[in-house]
């Protein structure tokens, strides 16, 4: 059984520093061999990799952006075309204005379609090989089980269009789902079961699961079997404590020892994502992690 491999989400991690380039020496300072970013899009990409680079780390995970880039000639040709020095920007349509992505959601499917094309260009540059597709939400005052129909076939449609758009450039898009209780009652992508059946639906092969078992654990629980079940089709892993999504030895539901020894035994190969709210110092609050690597004899930074 090989030990599991941790990637370091700067978009969580280390809050009290500013910027992702500081997040990314402190991750591969405190030991990580990888990191995840969700929105890189305020950062130009060389900057982001060239300290991702000077860190040790290797950058495996972005999502697609929360809305439509901004620009007048859309996403793709307005990124080839800029300068060097100037800084893509996110349009309105971001988190603040109520998007959580754009694949489900009807009539944006040409913003879905730019949003991909500056997140393949980001993957790129970055050397990152997977692409969080983020579904969205249920339109604003609509009702969940009468859109679901429509939604799915905005989603499955993007999913085509994505599969091969990445392919072209050997990415992986990766699908997950989000919990509908505590985190976005709106999301439209919510259990393991809705997104493994769009998977088998679209079935392209570089199309995969993300499993966050902070979310499956909330929505649906069983972690056992939905891990035996849903392995095969992950091709990425995060974990955070429920339900006050710490880190992974703070109070909660989840026993972290117990599912990380699944994992293993489960053959699981992809990195682990590292996406909780710390509690306190990021650096204190990696003890069970360096925990970890002790039992596993491996080597950890300053030693």
């Amino acid at each position: 059984m090989a030990p599991l491999r941790f990637s370091a989400n700067v978009s969580w991690l280390f809050p009290e520093l500013p910027g992702l380039p500081a997040r990314l020496r402190a991750a591969g300072s405190s030991g990580f061999e990888a990191a995840e970013v969700a929105w890189p899009y305020v950062e130009q990409p060389e900057a982001l990799e060239r300290a991702a680079r000077e860190a040790g780390l290797r950058l495996v995970l972005i999502n697609t952006p929360p809305g439509a880039p901004r620009g007048r000639g859309g996403g793709q040709r307005e990124a080839r075309g800029r300068e060097p020095g100037l800084k893509p920007v996110l349009s309105a349509g971001d988190r603040e204005k109520g998007e959580m992505g754009l694949g489900a959601v009807p009539g944006r499917q040409a913003a879905f379609r730019e949003g991909l094309e500056q997140a393949v260009l980001y993957a790129k540059a970055l050397g990152c090989p997977r692409v969080h597709l983020m579904a969205g939400r249920v339109p604003q005052g609509a009702d969940r089980a009468a859109v679901r129909s429509e939604m799915e076939t905005v989603f499955l449609e993007n999913l085509r269009h994505a599969a091969g758009v990445l392919a072209q450039e050997s990415l992986v898009g990766l699908l997950e789902p989000i919990n509908t209780r505590i985190t976005d009652p709106r999301y439209f992508l919510d259990t393991p079961q809705q997104a493994a059946a769009i998977l088998q639906k679209v079935g392209r092969p570089n199309l995969q699961l993300q499993m966050d078992l902070f979310h499956w654990q909330i929505m649906d629980g069983n972690l056992t079997g939905n891990i035996r079940e849903f392995l095969p089709l992950v091709g990425h892993v995060q974990v955070a404590q429920v339900p006050g999504r710490g880190e992974p030895d703070s109070p909660g539901e989840l026993n972290f020892p117990y599912l990380f020894q699944l994992l293993e035994d489960e053959g699981y190969r992809g990195f682990v994502g590292c996406e909780y709210r710390p509690q306190g110092d990021t650096v204190e609050g990696l003890n069970w992690l360096r925990s970890y690597w002790d039992r596993q004899g491996r080597p950890q930074a300053g030693r």
